[in-house]
Order: structure tokens, then C-alpha cells, then sequence
């Protein structure tokens, strides 16, 4: 067999069941398409998507050594549509237009210092 994983090679639709597509690659070579596989997001029906007698462009997942089972993608093939929609938002923890920097933190920490020994003072042990 001179497929690796990797590769990306165009094969001819020869069954379509509910699970996947078959495809066969060459004269002594099938892979399958998992329904996982055929594209980004749910999959209603794979008849939709593929019909016997078409050529596909896929990508070898992974070839199994001892049965020698192909896992084909076409999905990998094809951009990831969460990935070209995402648009990156700068999220504020405080309000933009109030330019109060740490004045309030300032402003209240001699009180929380005298509250916070007053508690200690209670635990502390003598």
C-alpha cells in the first residue's frame, strides 16, 4: 500500500450508508468516510451530500495495519467555519468611561486595614 496518513487524494463514491461513504481510492483500495467526517456540523442525510459515481477530494485519517481499513476526511479539508465567523470582543471589567484608576482602593484602605486587625485582634490568642 503506498497511502500514509496525511495524504490527500481523490477517490470515486461507491456506497453511502447511514453510518459513512465509501470510497474506493483505487482497483485494490476502499476507505470509508464517517458521517463525522463528511463536514463541519450535523449531518441530516449523507445522500444529500454525496452520490454514487462522484469524485471526492479527501485526506487520509488513518489506515489500520492488520485489516487494513482507510479512514478518509473531508471535513479536514474544509475550513472551520467557527473559526472564520469567531470575531474577538475586549471584554471591560469596569466602566470605560469612568477613569477612576485605583483612587477608590486608595480612598478605603485604612479602613479595611483597621477592620481587618480589629478581627485578628479578636482571634488572636493570648
Amino acid at each position: 500500500m503506498n497511502y500514509r496518513i496525511g495524504d490527500i487524494v481523490t477517490g470515486k463514491v461507491t456506497g453511502i450508508q447511514p453510518y459513512g461513504v465509501f470510497v474506493l481510492l483505487d482497483d485494490r483500495h476502499q476507505g470509508l468516510i464517517h458521517i463525522s467526517e463528511c463536514q463541519h456540523g450535523f449531518v441530516k442525510a449523507l445522500d444529500e451530500l454525496f452520490k454514487v459515481g462522484q469524485r471526492v477530494s479527501v485526506i487520509i485519517l488513518d489506515i489500520d495495519e492488520f485489516s487494513g481499513k482507510i479512514s478518509l476526511s473531508v471535513r479536514a479539508l474544509q475550513p472551520d467555519p467557527a473559526m472564520t465567523t469567531y470575531r474577538h470582543r475586549k471584554h471591560y471589567w469596569t466602566n470605560r468611561k469612568v477613569h477612576a484608576g485605583f483612587k477608590p482602593i486608595a480612598d478605603h484602605l485604612d479602613g479595611w486595614v483597621a477592620e481587618y486587625s480589629h478581627i485578628l485582634d479578636a482571634h488572636t490568642i493570648k
